[in-house]
């Protein structure tokens, strides 16, 4: 059997006053004396009464629910990131609801539908790729709210986010300057993917006139530490004379960095490492890693701003607008010298 759900009309047989009256008691209503609403609220804390959410949704036409989909949980920085929404939802009254679609684009469309399904007030997305957007534009077509967490400046969807390729870009161009000709990179090199790292890599290389080649690219095919560690060995086995490696996350230059380790290469003296996110654990690795900051607090405030500033204007949504926050480089000992 379920579970039986008080009703208002429970408190008011207890009460002996009519249900209307409980109503009014319950939402703090000035019509209703104070000694009357202490019995009410009393008598449905006894009863261990629940408001109806559905119900008042119906009403008011908003569930006060903001769906927020991600595409790897066990990522660091995306942890981060949803911890500061939800808080900055609860702040403005909001409840958080969570999926994860595991990098995969057949599971993103599907958490999509499912809280389109519980009718949530909009949508905050990491998406799967960066380009491959379709199914997200027809949301926003069809005058709902979401905003995107990543950045396609030509994809007609709102958008909040770190200018990944700047950052990527500001690192190598970081290592240029401090001496390094022979750049490695670690990062995803599916077509399909995002590529924007990897252009502000090539961009940084391409202005200080050194030629890239495919030798110096390594695919981790995940974002994992492990991977980071084993994209590293390919990295150095393949190419000749690497003097520092940019990583595509903190996670990827951690397993680099504990590579070095074991195979006896000296951070940054042998070769310097770099990464992005700015994650707790770079600052407290062995060696203290560099790496471009993710302005956690900042992209979620104004996500969340933008997403309930959508909500309130129904269905009369203003222009898609992006807003790419500018990142600095937090320099530590893995780029501090090559002494």
């Amino acid at each position: 059997m379920g579970r039986s759900i008080t009703r208002l009309k429970d408190i008011a047989e207890r009460t002996g006053f009519s249900v209307n009256t409980v109503s009014l008691a319950l939402r703090g209503s000035a019509r209703i004396p104070e000694e009357t609403q202490v019995t009410i609220r009393a008598a449905a804390g006894a009863l261990n009464y629940a408001p109806n959410q559905v119900a008042k949704s119906l009403v008011s036409r908003e569930t006060k629910t903001i769906g927020l989909v991600l595409t790897d949980i066990t990522n660091p920085m995306l942890t981060q990131v949803a911890q500061r929404i939800e808080l900055a939802l609860a702040e403005r009254g909001y409840s958080t609801l969570f999926a994860t679609s595991n990098n995969e684009l057949a599971e993103e469309k599907k958490v999509i539908e499912m809280f389109r399904s519980r009718q949530v007030d909009g949508m905050l997305i990491y998406p799967r790729s960066h380009r491959n957007l379709e199914h997200i534009r027809r949301l926003r077509a069809a005058r709902y709210p979401v905003v995107l967490l990543v950045a396609d400046p030509d994809a007609g969807i709102d958008a909040v986010c770190i200018d990944e390729r700047r950052g990527a870009y500001r690192a190598v161009r970081h290592l240029i300057d401090i001496g390094h000709r022979r750049i490695g990179i670690i990062d995803s090199d599916d077509p399909s993917g995002n590529a924007e790292k990897r252009d502000g890599y090539r961009q940084a290389l391409r202005e200080a006139g050194l030629a890239f080649e495919p030798a110096l690219s390594a695919d981790p095919q995940g974002h994992s530490v492990v991977r980071g560690y084993w994209a590293m060995d390919r990295l150095m086995t393949a190419a000749s004379g690497i003097t520092a490696v940019f990583a595509a996350n903190d996670s990827l230059a951690i397993g680099a960095l504990r590579w070095t380790q074991k195979n006896g290469l000296r951070v940054p003296k042998d070769v310097a490492l770099i990464g992005f996110d700015n994650i707790e654990f770079a600052e407290h690795a062995a060696t203290p890693l560099s790496s471009v900051n993710y302005a956690v607090h900042t992209v979620a405030e104004l996500a969340v701003d933008r997403l309930i500033g959508l909500i309130a204007a129904g269905d009369g949504l203003p222009e898609p607008r992006v807003t790419m926050i500018d990142p600095d480089l937090v320099i530590r000992d893995s780029t501090n010298s090559r002494t």
